[in-house]
């Protein structure tokens, strides 16, 4: 099968059950938002930065003009800079389904081009977008006909509650380490007491962020969302870019992510909207970028702009096809995709 293009006619045939079941996902969720007073948006792809995190990589093009004037343009990785200014605009609860790109991403999880979920709530507390996951989890897997979400021999209930857990307390409970010790009143972070406390496992070249990154890939992601769904709470301010940080704690950040099966879902913050602390975290994002990759991307001006009118609000991202994937019990996402990126 791996040799037979996915347009063969019985591949597709094999395929079609899970390609109608993502039919009848995208018409429940859109259905839920509905009845949730959403407006759905549809954001442009084509932008003037595609984000600004460092480990993400993008798409590059040029736009012509008719003078043969050249102006790099981007595939966004997220429609979250488009979708915040319409917040900025005045729309208060929108959702989209929209494609975005991600270079460097490909395999049974990874694709590089995908469907994502994204929905913000304005004026609501990022505890909103937890009880929204799980109300979207249970109406995936009732629209797939499946009373269970599968990856690979994991299993997860999409009815029961999701546990909630901080991220520093499931380290600890999973490695004994203090991640908070780490972590400077201002929330900046000490590289050498990370690297003490994980031993072999920090590289001398691992800056404090990839070594926490190891810890959770190996030790903490594989634990969560067998059973039920897993929300990973309250991540260090260092790793949220996007989100405003914990009130009476600077070290810590209002984002969140969803875990299902050991599998990421779902990425959700309290959402930033300070211009200058924002655009000084976006240049620090980029900095590492160029450090580490040799490119940067340029930052969105008007984006930083639209903050300043934009009213406190949650906002996340959901990878729909990785849900779809959980819902049918699929070997990957290619295979509920109708058709699968070139």
């Amino acid at each position: 099968m791996g040799d037979t293009p996915w347009w063969d006619e019985g591949r597709h045939a094999d395929r079609r059950p899970l390609l109608l079941a993502r039919n009848r996902i995208v018409a429940a969720v859109r259905d839920w938002f509905a009845a949730e007073g959403f407006t759905e948006v549809e954001p442009a792809g084509l932008a003037v930065s595609p984000g600004n995190e460092a480990h993400l990589h993008a798409f590059q093009t040029l736009a012509l003009d008719d003078a043969g004037g050249a102006a790099a343009r981007y595939l966004h990785t997220s429609p979250e800079f488009a979708m915040k200014k319409l917040l900025a605009a005045g729309e208060t609860r929108i959702f989209a389904l929209s494609k975005v790109w991600r270079n460097r991403e490909r395999g049974p999880l990874h694709a590089s081009e995908f469907t994502m979920l994204e929905w913000y709530r304005a004026g609501a507390p990022y505890e909103a977008l937890m009880e929204d996951c799980a109300a979207i989890l249970s109406r995936a897997a009732e629209a797939a006909g499946s009373g269970v979400l599968r990856w690979r021999s994991a299993e997860c209930d999409p009815f029961a509650a999701p546990e909630r857990v901080a991220l520093h307390e499931a380290l600890a409970a999973a490695t004994g380490i203090d991640l908070l010790a780490t972590i400077r009143d201002d929330g900046t972070t000490d590289r050498d007491a990370l690297a003490a406390a994980a031993g072999p496992m920090a590289a001398a070249d691992d800056d404090w962020s990839d070594i926490l990154s190891k810890l959770l890939v190996a030790h903490v992601e594989p634990r969560l969302g067998h059973g039920r769904a897993t929300v990973l709470d309250r991540y260090p301010a260092a790793e949220a870019a996007l989100a405003r940080r914990v009130p009476g704690d600077p070290r810590l950040a209002e984002r969140f992510e969803l875990y299902a099966c050991g599998v990421e879902l779902a990425n959700g913050f309290g959402e930033l909207t300070d211009p200058a602390e924002q655009r000084a975290r976006f240049e620090a994002e980029m900095d590492l970028k160029a450090a580490r990759y040799g490119e940067r991307y340029p930052l969105d001006e008007d984006f930083l702009a639209a903050l300043s009118a934009m009213p406190p609000a949650s906002g996340i991202a959901l990878g729909f096809d990785r849900l779809v994937t959980l819902a049918t019990g699929a070997p990957g996402v290619e295979a509920v995709m109708w058709t699968p990126p070139a």
